[in-house]
Formats: C-alpha cells, structure tokens, sequence
C-alpha cells in the first residue's frame, strides 16, 4: 500500500464524534452491567446470612450455599429471558434498546438493597437479570455496526473489558463501602447506571448501517432459517459453555476466598476485603485476556483461539477450585491461580467479534441476544445442582471443579462452527 493510499485509508476510518461518544457510552454500560452483576457475588454470603432468618430458615452454611445457588439460578433465568431484548433492537434500534437494558438493570440492582426476605431479594434479581444480560448483545451489536471495519474487531476486545472493569469497580466498592456500611449500600451504587440510560437515550444515534437495513424489505430470513439454523444452535452451545465456566470460576470466587480466609482465622471484615482483592486479581487477568483476542483471533482464526481458551479454562478451573482449594495454606495459591482464570475467562471477546460476523444486520440483534441468552438456562441448570453438591458433600471447592467438564465438551463442538476469519461484517 503506497503512503498516499495508506493516509486515505486512516482518514476513512478515523472515528467520528459520535462513534467515540456511542462506544463509550456501551463500554461504559458493560461495565456497570460488570459491576451490578458481581455486587450480588461480593455481597452473597453477608445479605443471605441476614435474609435466610427473616424468612424463616436458619442461616446456616449449607443453607447459605443453596440459597446462593437457586438465587444465582433465578438470575440466570432472568438473563435467558433477556433474548426478548434482539428482536426490538433490530426493529427499533440498537441505542434506544441498549438504553433500556440499563434503566432496567439499574432500578432493580437498586431495588435489592431494601429487600425484607430472600424471597424479595430472588425478585430482584431475576428481573435485574432480564436487563443485565440483554447489555452485551445491544453494546456488541452496536459496536460491531457504528465502527469501520478495520477497527471493528479491536473494537470487540475493549468493549469487553468494560465487563470486568465493573468487576475491579465492584471489588473496590466492597473493599470501602461495602466493608464499612454493608451489603444494602452495594445494591444502592447499582443504580448510579440510570444516567447512563438517560445519556444514551439524549446523544447516542444509531448506526447508519441498521438504518440503511430499515429501507430494505426482508422476509423469511430468521436465525431459524436454514442458512443459519445450525450456526445458531452450536453459537448457543458454545455460549452455554462459557457462561457455566463464568459462573462457576467468577462468581464462586468470593465465596470460596471468605471461606478459606475463615478458616484460617481472619475475621469477617478481613475475609471480605480479601475477596474484593481476589475479585481485582480476577478482573485484571480477564482484561488482559481480552485485549489479547482480537490479534490472536486474526492470527490464528476465531475457532483456534477459541479452543486455546477453552482449555485453558478447563485447566484453571480444575487447578482453582480442585486442587488449590484444598492446600494447607489455600489462600496464596489460590488468589495465584486466580489470576489465569481470569485470563482465560477472556474467551468472552471471541464472541464479540465472532457472532456479529455471521449473521446479516436485520438478523444480527435477534442472533446475538439468543446465543447470549439461551445458554443461561443451561447456566441455572448448573447452578441448581451445584447448590445440591455443595450441600450434599460440604464443600463448596469439588462441585465447582467438575464444571470443568463442560469445556472439555466444548472443545469438542467447535469443530461444527463457522468460521470467518478475513471476512467483512455483512450487510
């Protein structure tokens, strides 16, 4: 490419005003999303211990643990549901359906913190889940679609740190405020994302590419439709997997760092600032991991890179929860360990910059939200019968290790997905 073609090329795809402002108002909405969605993990032990007894059932650990899993379960199915969020983007708009999520998510994060019983708290989640989980498909939709191709992939990549940055945000949160005034306190900066929503309703535009969609008349074309259905139904696969490594990994996380600082002495307030480092050494890992994919993923091919965090999940997991759980003095190893789970829990952005690729803009919303979502149904699943492991045998380390299972199964399904390396967002 000559210098002269080369200085064309940059001033084409040079961001505008308006795709700087719009990526960082989703950015900024992922990691809020981020933070609202791991406050509940921070915050699990301290809120159900005072719960589960105003709801008539003794707060102890074994009840603790599967109250924290059916309420990590409802919440889920509240972030399945969250599919309903695709079909109004690609009918009304990728920013004023990304608005939406995070007014909802936001309210009733908020709303937890005046929960009476856990049977008003599981409300609540549920129904912050509906917002939280329809964030990602509306932000990576309209990443993907507002900036210019050669900068839509890495694009993928620093959106999805937004995510965990929520997750350091949350962490550092709990270590000041939530140690000093409690759980309700968490809850309540969870609703600071409403003037987020009210931001993005007043500046953000729509991509001109879902507005030139809404001048072309299409019929019979759906995810289900047979040029797509079978790349829909491994997508969701492939995410069901991911999202039963995020849970088991991430969330249990301060759960399992409390129990172990507990178990070696430290008091309460102690335990749970370990777990806000914890939660940090976590979320630096993932943002490292998924800063990492984009050129890995042009490098090597989106299903290689992949397969190379999926077993790298797989490992982590086993070497986390099965393994350093378990020693003497647990909580250095751990915390170690910690670290490459993170970045392995990265594989996230391989979705970000994958899924939009392989579906046409009319369709893309809808696509996006269904993978994303339907796999949290799976996710629930999972965390029910964790719950009951986690009662049945009295540790909270073992069930969460056999979760590692599912990335040997996805391992094993990306073979059957497509791939589009070198290929351009279609229209």
């Amino acid at each position: 490419m000559t210098a002269a073609r080369a200085s064309v090329v940059a001033a084409r795809d040079r961001l505008s005003g308006q795709q700087i402002f719009g990526f960082w108002a989703a950015w900024l909405g992922w990691t809020l999303d981020g933070m609202d969605s791991v406050i509940y993990a921070l915050v699990l032990a301290p809120a159900l211990t005072e719960l589960l007894p105003k709801s008539g059932i003794a707060a102890l650990p074994g009840n603790v643990g599967l109250a924290g899993s059916i309420l990590f379960a409802l919440f889920l199915i509240g972030w399945g549901c969250s599919f309903v969020w695709g079909p109004i983007a690609d009918r009304f708009g990728r920013a004023r359906t990304l608005a939406m999520t995070i007014l909802v998510y936001a309210v009733f994060t908020g709303a937890a913190a005046f929960s009476q019983n856990v049977y008003e708290l599981a409300i609540f989640r549920l129904l912050a889940g509906l917002g939280i989980g329809g964030e990602w498909s509306m932000a990576g939709t309209y990443v993907a679609e507002a900036w210019p191709e050669s900068r839509r992939k890495m694009g993928a990549g620093y959106l999805q740190t937004g995510y965990y940055t929520g997750f350091f945000l949350a962490a550092a949160l709990n270590y000041t405020i939530g140690a000093a005034f409690g759980w309700r306190t968490m809850f309540l900066v969870g609703l600071t994302p409403v003037i987020l929503a009210a931001a993005v309703l007043a500046r953000v535009s729509e991509p001109e590419r879902w507005t030139r969609a809404q001048r072309v008349v299409t019929t019979g074309v759906s995810i289900f439709s047979p040029q797509y259905l079978k790349r829909t139904i491994v997508n969701a696969s492939l995410l069901a997997v991911a999202i039963i490594g995020l849970w088991a990994g991430s969330v249990y996380e301060p759960t399992a760092i409390i129990a172990l600082a507990r178990s070696a002495g430290a008091l309460v307030g102690t335990a749970t600032k370990l777990a806000s480092i914890g939660t940090a050494i976590l979320s630096v890992g993932t943002i490292l991991g998924c800063l990492t994919v984009p050129p890995l993923a042009e490098r090597l091919g989106r299903k290689p890179t992949l397969a190379i965090y999926f077993a790298g999940m797989l490992v982590s997991i086993v070497l986390a929860f099965g393994w350093a759980f378990y020693l003497p003095n647990a909580l250095p190893t751990f915390l170690t360990v910690l670290f490459f789970l993170g970045f392995f829990g990265g594989n996230f952005t391989v979705f970000s910059l994958w899924l939009p690729e392989q579906y046409p803009t009319s369709i893309r919303a809808t696509a996006f939200a269904f993978a994303t979502s339907i796999g949290r149904f799976a996710g629930a699943g999972i965390n029910f019968v964790i719950g009951g492991l986690v009662k049945g045998m009295g540790t909270l380390g073992t069930p969460v290790a056999l979760t590692a299972i599912a990335f040997g199964i996805g391992l094993l399904l990306i073979p059957f997905a497509v791939e589009t390396r070198g290929e351009t967002l279609p229209e």
